[in-house]
């Protein structure tokens, strides 16, 4: 463990042979061997002092782009970042790492704050993490006024724009920055960013000569999943059995459904907390510091969960209800699989969540905002509707063209089967005309299927032509054509009239046999998978192997609860994989793992070291 003292020293300061190369500082500091696309450009673009736009997926090491060069400029780097939690990660990743970082928000004390802000003065911090408030207080830039800056980072630089799905007003402030700093190197970085959404971050913080750094948006580890939502709570139980001990993230729109799935979960036996904007700031930390150091395994939450998370080793995420554009989606699904594990991504897609999400978008009384939004939901419903390849759709709306289907996700490993629905369609559009356009999916799902129930008895519609026309189908399979009949413009949703169903111009065509339709045949049946023997990223470790491979995450367990830092700051999943293959019996190879530079070997080498030796002996 470093002393006080070492904190206080520059990072090249504390080992006895200086790195003079940004290849030297990537191994020994951040325990790398390699850079990953276009990092090193990014890096030396900056070390030159010039701008850099940087659009790069989630666990692409966007943050790599920013701490390296922060170690070669001569300066203080600051971070603008727009969560405390991000904050937090970043510096006790940092700090595990023996780099002199320190953040500055509204979570710390006077005596903190003053603190942060006397090592800022003393030249004792490479890097200050600052929220978008701090920065732009007068009395804060003109104390940084007289500083050198090596650099100016902005994190998220989505939320500066109005088409960002995360637009934050004190974000678009930052645009004034250039105007103080004109001479400091800006890097602005961002996971998700449509082409609108990337000429007004541009604009806003005024980068038109900076170089523009697309990597690939595609996450290959993620496979994306979507299922027709049909008895979800069931779909959900049957999805996590084959996620035993893995971490996971569970998205709902409302806090109600939040509280109601949480509770559900852990009536049947599974780790899992709430977290939504209704419960106090005290325990919406709780339920964070759990999630990171792995004592709860899933966090329900609405979206306000997961932009600060850090977390690499979440091996899953739900939507258990319908984004409201790709952006948010991408974002939350990439989440998972940060360490390039394997990872999955389920969405469950319901005809009402499009009906409702519609609702609330007419009622938005700014012009503008709706068209907005109102594209962003028709590109998130195309996508969960698509009968191609998942990733082609996703990446294709991010402005990047994928060769050849990716082979990785449901569309691809099982290809819906097409069918001939002319009749089925017209069974559902004349029973819609029949009941008076006057009712919902299941009523009419139910008079197609002859069901006796008391509703269909008291408006007498089993005396109806088309009760009982429909028994060719389940229930479910019937809700499945229902909702393509809707999507495919057939028929409307009237959400502000009780969602009862409605026959649009486009449908006589079809009601007088003047076209045909092909639909996708319904699949509201989760196949069994296959059992494996050891689920997820350990699935291809022999049995030996697997089991140092506990006893690490064991041992990292301890150490992190000791330190108070999350599991993943000791070491990652990644790292723990390959000691528990290759075995290293000494430094220097030891040091050859992904993940252990200088400090870690010297803070963690020596118990994970014996570990090894032991279990070989």
């Amino acid at each position: 463990m470093m002393s006080a003292a070492q904190l206080q020293l520059s990072v090249f300061e504390i080992f006895d042979h200086p790195m003079k190369s940004i290849h030297d500082t990537l191994q020994q500091v951040f325990g790398l061997h390699e850079f990953r696309p276009f990092q090193q450009e990014i890096v030396e673009q900056v070390l030159d002092g010039g701008d850099a736009f940087v659009l790069m997926p989630t666990g692409g090491g966007k943050s790599l782009c920013y701490q390296l060069p922060a170690l070669h400029r001569d300066g203080l780097a600051i971070v603008v970042s727009p969560l405390i939690s991000l904050m937090k990660d970043q510096v006790d990743a940092l700090l595990a790492n023996g780099v002199r970082a320190a953040m500055y928000n509204s979570n710390l004390d006077a005596e903190e704050a003053r603190s942060v802000l006397g090592r800022l003065h003393n030249g004792e911090l490479d890097l200050l993490y600052v929220a978008p408030e701090r920065m732009m207080r007068p009395g804060f830039i003109n104390s940084l006024e007289t500083l050198p800056l090596a650099l100016i980072a902005i994190d998220e630089a989505h939320c500066v724009s109005q088409w960002g799905h995360d637009f934050r007003p004190e974000y678009a402030a930052l645009g004034e920055l250039r105007q103080y700093f004109p001479r400091v190197p800006f890097i602005a970085l961002t996971a998700t960013a449509d082409p609108q959404t990337r000429d007004d971050i541009v604009n806003v913080l005024g980068l038109h000569d900076a170089r523009l750094f697309t990597t690939s948006f595609d996450r290959p580890n993620i496979r994306y999943t979507v299922r027709e939502k049909h008895r979800p709570q069931s779909q959900l139980l049957r999805f996590l059995r084959g996620q035993e001990g893995h971490s996971g993230i569970v998205y709902a729109l409302s806090r109600k459904r939040v509280e109601e799935i949480a509770g559900h979960l852990n009536d049947r036996g599974y780790s899992a907390a709430a977290y939504h904007a209704g419960l106090s700031a005290q325990t919406r930390r709780d339920v964070q510091e759990r999630f990171i150091r792995d004592d709860v395994l899933i966090v329900v939450a609405t979206v306000a969960f997961g932009m600060g998370i850090d977390k690499p080793n979440v091996r899953f995420v739900v939507h258990y209800d319908l984004p409201r554009h790709m952006e948010g989606y991408y974002q939350e699904t990439g989440r998972a699989g940060r360490d390039g594990l394997a990872a999955e991504a389920l969405l469950l897609f319901g005809t009402q969540d499009v009906a409702m999400a519609r609702y609330h978008l007419d009622q938005n009384g700014n012009d503008n905002q709706r068209r907005i939004d109102s594209h962003k939901l028709n590109s998130m419903v195309g996508f969960a509707e698509s009968l191609t390849c998942r990733r082609r759709v996703l990446l294709g709306y991010l402005g990047e063209q994928l060769e050849a289907d990716c082979g990785n996700c449901d569309i691809c490993l099982d290809p819906p089967e097409r069918y001939d629905a002319t009749e089925a369609a017209r069974k559902v559009l004349s029973c819609v005309y029949r009941v008076g356009q006057s009712f919902g999916v299941k009523h009419v799902v139910d008079v197609l299927r002859g069901s006796d129930n008391e509703r269909t008895r008291k408006f007498n519609h089993e005396r109806l032509t088309t009760y009982g026309i429909g028994r060719e189908f389940s229930a479910a399979e019937w809700m499945s054509i229902v909702r393509q009949l809707i999507h495919r413009g057939y028929l409307i949703q009237d959400i502000a009239a009780f969602s009862v169903l409605k026959l649009t111009p486009r449908a006589l065509g079809l009601l007088r046999a003047e076209e045909t339709l092909e639909l996708a045949r319904p699949r509201v049946q989760d196949k069994p998978k296959k059992k494996r023997r050891k689920p997820g990223p350990v699935e291809d470790l022999n049995e030996d192997d697997l089991r140092l491979f506990e006893t690490l995450r064991e041992i990292r367990k301890q150490l992190a609860a000791e330190q108070g830092v999350p599991p993943y700051v000791i070491f990652g999943d990644v790292a723990l994989l390959e000691m528990s293959r290759e075995r290293p019996s000494n430094e220097d190879e030891f040091l050859e793992i992904n993940g252990v530079g200088q400090v870690k070997l010297e803070r963690h080498g020596a118990v994970f070291l014996e570990a090894i030796a032991n279990d070989e002996a």
